[in-house]
């Protein structure tokens, strides 16, 4: 018996009603924590350490990064990261990875200080920083922030004694970056001098550096 066309098959007597669906859309854009590396060679921003006075703002990934790099290759003595995850949707790239160690590796004297909340996603998934701290373990460090004593409850980045890259919430993207401000830079530096008095050695991380 040859089988009927599709279109000639009868519908059934009692059919069910449509069912309605909202979908509520992708939220990877509300939660960067989750975001992969990017893979993508990210363009610094055009803007000049310690000479550019204006305050800039960002609201996207990609105009994030373009401002983070153009600090982190400008640095001249130290950098200061304070992060949730390390962020690999912004740290996580060569770029980043090559604009600290050439700071590390011009002067012994140099700092690159990371304080990390939970460093664990870091450690399974890997991370280019922390492949450079055990490199260049004498003057790169990674400690995890104490719970009782929490900096921040957003990520920033500080550089020598005048750059400030802040992202307030750890939901968005979208923030703030001075490339000349010492006051505001001083402010946040004592926050995040504080936090690294109380900050921990995390077994993790030590684990992956051996």
């Amino acid at each position: 018996m040859s089988e009927r066309p599709e279109d000639e098959i009868p519908a059934p007597d009692h059919e069910l009603p449509a069912i309605e669906f909202d979908s509520p859309g992708r939220f990877a854009i509300h939660n960067p924590a989750s975001q992969p590396a990017t893979t993508a060679t990210p363009e610094p921003a055009p803007f000049q350490l310690g000479q550019h006075q204006a305050l800039e703002r960002f609201a996207s990934a990609d105009h994030a990064r373009a401002h983070a790099l153009a600090l982190l290759q400008q640095a001249r003595r130290r950098i200061c990261i304070y992060s949730n995850d390390l962020e690999p949707w912004l740290y996580n790239h060569s770029s980043m990875q090559d604009a600290c160690a050439q700071l590390l590796l011009a002067n012994p004297r140099n700092q690159l200080c990371i304080l990390v909340q939970d460093a664990r996603r870091a450690v399974q998934d890997g991370h280019r920083l922390i492949t450079l701290s055990r490199r260049l373990s004498s003057n790169c460090s990674i400690r995890r922030v104490h719970p009782e004593h929490p900096a921040s409850d957003g990520s920033f980045l500080l550089v020598d004694d005048c750059a400030l890259w802040m992202r307030p919430e750890l939901s968005q993207y979208s923030g703030y970056v001075y490339y000349s401000n010492p006051g505001r830079l001083r402010q946040q530096l004592q926050l995040f001098e504080q936090a690294w008095i109380y900050s921990l050695s995390d077994p993790d991380l030590r684990s992956f550096l051996l």
